[in-house]
């Protein structure tokens, strides 16, 4: 697995570098050259798959390399989307985009080519399955189109264990095991279980066991 993890920290700034990778090589790649890619993105996946840290990351990197970069969720989104010239222009949750943020986005489209602008977008399904005007959709379907995929377990676990090291903890395989068979298993939720151990571990001056966690989750740790 490449490049495993940097900082994701749930409060770290998202980048294209702390995106835990899985099996999304290709659009990492794609991402990566979006400053200077001539083609719009449409990127889909469930909820907590990654892809306002994904947009977010874009646009920082866009930035960071001199191109103008917006990032707008759909409820923000009006009857007019930004015109900036020679822009990256994200916009989150194609999905839930009201009536006149789809005409805006499908005019948005329109005008690309001449004012020079990249849509990068994401929603919940593919472009056939996106509730939204025929026209739009169609649109959408043009784009270059990743699935962002799901971590599997081992790279959960492999994630755990990474970062307890970094904290000097030993974190038991049975913990893991029952965090990944029992507990919610998108990674910010992992991490938040993970501090509580760390903190109780210190404060307890106890090894990071399933006997502790069971008992701070009968005290009222939720994972």
């Amino acid at each position: 697995m490449k490049q495993l993890v940097l900082d994701i920290r749930p409060d770290a700034p998202p980048t294209l570098g702390n995106f835990v990778a899985g099996g999304n090589d290709e659009l990492l790649a794609a991402l990566d050259t979006i400053a200077t890619l001539p083609a719009h993105v449409y990127l889909w996946g469930p909820p907590g798959s990654g892809r306002t840290h994904l947009l977010r990351a874009a646009v920082s990197a866009a930035a960071t390399a001199g191109r103008a970069a917006l990032y707008l969720r759909a409820a923000d989104a009006g009857g007019e989307l930004p015109q900036t010239a020679d822009a990256l222009l994200a916009v989150d949750d194609l999905h839930a985009l009201g009536a006149d943020a789809q005409i805006a986005l499908f005019n948005a489209f329109n005008r690309a080519r001449r004012n020079g602008q990249t849509l990068l977008l994401a929603g919940d399904a593919p472009p056939l399955q996106l509730a939204l005007r025929e026209d739009l959709r169609t649109r959408v379907g043009q784009c270059l189109v990743y699935e962002v995929r799901p971590l599997d377990d081992e790279a959960r676990a492999a994630i755990l264990r990474t970062l307890a090291e970094r904290r000097g903890l030993r974190l038991a395989d049975d913990v893991t095991d029952f965090l990944l068979r029992h507990g919610r298993r998108d990674v910010p939720s992992l991490l938040a279980v993970l501090d509580a151990l760390d903190a109780a571990s210190l404060e307890r001056k106890r090894a990071v066991t399933l006997p502790l966690l069971r008992e701070m989750m009968q005290t009222g740790l939720e994972i």
